[in-house]
């Protein structure tokens, strides 16, 4: 096995690298994706509520390995991608569905009596929400969030499945020449073990910082 490490240093890190930016890259879209669709969930706007809800379904209800397929070949074939962007943007759909329920609960949880507030001081709904709502639930919703942040970064493995050579790509590669596959795979997950500490320890970071801000 240390063999395999020694072999694959040239390979494996560069992976992991690429790992790292589809993963951020993904989550950060799929933030926006899902905290446009919380406010959705949220509307008194029965169409915008109806599409948020069919959409969160949809891929709540369906593996993500087919989503990712659909998604990857879709955009493919409407607009010319690199094989980067169009699985983070696959990757970013997906995500999108659950960081959306993720807010929409942290916008909830929020005392309605704050809304009050603001609109009873001449603030108007939007400026209400974003001074006084979003920062409170954004605190809320960090440990949720952060849990689906490194889900993220496993399930981002799958887009090997569709050509990419990321971490999970490159150890299906390396496996198949070197013949040693239980070896390979054992390195493979450590380094994705190494990320996942990496995720945890910052999002254990921020929520600590979060915790004292609040107090």
């Amino acid at each position: 096995m240390f063999d395999i490490v020694l072999n694959t240093f040239d390979v494996f890190p560069k992976a992991a690298f690429l790992t790292l930016r589809l993963t951020i890259t993904s989550l950060l879209i799929g933030s926006i994706i899902g905290l446009i669709f919380a406010f959705f969930r949220i509307s008194t706007n029965k169409w915008l509520n109806k599409f948020a809800t069919l959409y969160i379904g949809l891929i709540r209800g369906t593996p993500l390995i087919v989503q990712i397929a659909i998604l990857y070949f879709g955009i493919a074939s409407v607009v010319t991608l690199s094989q980067f962007w169009a699985g983070a943007l696959a990757l970013a759909i997906h995500n999108g569905a659950y960081i959306a329920e993720i807010f929409r609960g942290a916008i909830q949880s929020v005392d309605s009596g704050q809304m009050e507030a603001g609109r009873s001081l001449g603030m108007s709904y939007p400026l209400t929400m974003r001074r006084i709502i979003l920062p409170q639930a954004f605190k809320f919703s960090i440990p949720p969030l952060g849990n689906q942040f490194i889900i993220g970064l496993k399930d981002s493995s799958l887009v090997a499945y569709v050509g990419m050579s990321d971490l999970w790509g490159s150890g299906l590669s390396e496996a198949a020449a070197n013949y040693q596959q239980l070896q390979t795979y054992i390195v493979v997950g450590f380094y994705y073990l190494v990320l996942v500490l990496i995720f945890t320890f910052l999002l254990r970071k921020m929520e600590k910082r979060m915790s004292l801000d609040i107090k």
